[in-house]
């Protein structure tokens, strides 16, 4: 593919990944863990589930697949935490999943960590690990995790509790979340079924 080269106005021929874009082949799908959670020192994050934006098959799809979460970290006491996007309103949230008034519900963009209280809650709670589901994969998912990794956090992602517009977003997001130098010490890929609330933690 040719090139202008923007600071010497002359055309190169460089060999670059959108060059090779379509002969790239993904590598092996990750393998899905099972996950042992202390629901004392665990939060719920369920992230961006607005009914405006979660209006795509996939997202709808897992919808069902963050309430059972829901239910069983309910039952438990989980710390579950909210979010919402700058123009989201609790209201807009899927019914399904409906914060209680006590639940706190913080409002960013993708990482849900900037410029609100986040981090404050997980502190103020003794939290050590996230389990972070929501929409979309590529968006507040991927960033809000990579975030708490940063921050020390051990991170679950269920698959199946995270969606986006398209699957290769999806894809990316695992393969992120698993193999970047930012999240591979701390992140674990699962699913909710896959997620038993023990007193048993698991270790990454």
């Amino acid at each position: 593919m040719m090139y202008r080269c923007p600071s010497c106005g002359n055309w190169r021929s460089d060999h670059t990944i959108i060059d090779e874009w379509n002969t790239v082949i993904a590598p092996p799908a990750p393998e899905l863990k099972a996950v042992y959670i202390d629901p004392r020192s665990t939060a719920l994050l369920i992230l961006d589930m607005e009914n405006s934006i979660c209006n795509n098959h996939r997202c709808i799809a897992s919808i069902s697949k963050i309430n059972n979460l829901l239910t069983k970290a309910r039952e438990v006491g989980m710390l579950i935490v909210y979010s919402l996007t700058h123009a989201g309103n609790v209201s807009d949230i899927n019914y399904q999943l409906s914060p209680s008034p006590r639940d706190p519900i913080v409002k960013s963009n993708v990482d849900k960590f900037y410029k609100t209280d986040l981090e404050n809650i997980l502190q103020h709670n003794n939290i050590k690990n996230v389990i972070v589901t929501g929409y979309s994969a590529n968006g507040a998912v991927l960033h809000t995790a990579t975030a708490a990794a940063f921050r020390g956090y051990n991170v679950v992602v269920p698959v199946d509790g995270f969606s986006a517009a398209n699957a290769y977003a999806e894809q990316y997001t695992a393969w992120h979340m698993l193999n970047s130098p930012g999240t591979r010490n701390r992140a674990v890929l699962t699913k909710t079924d896959f997620i038993a609330l023990s007193s048993r933690l698991h270790n990454h």
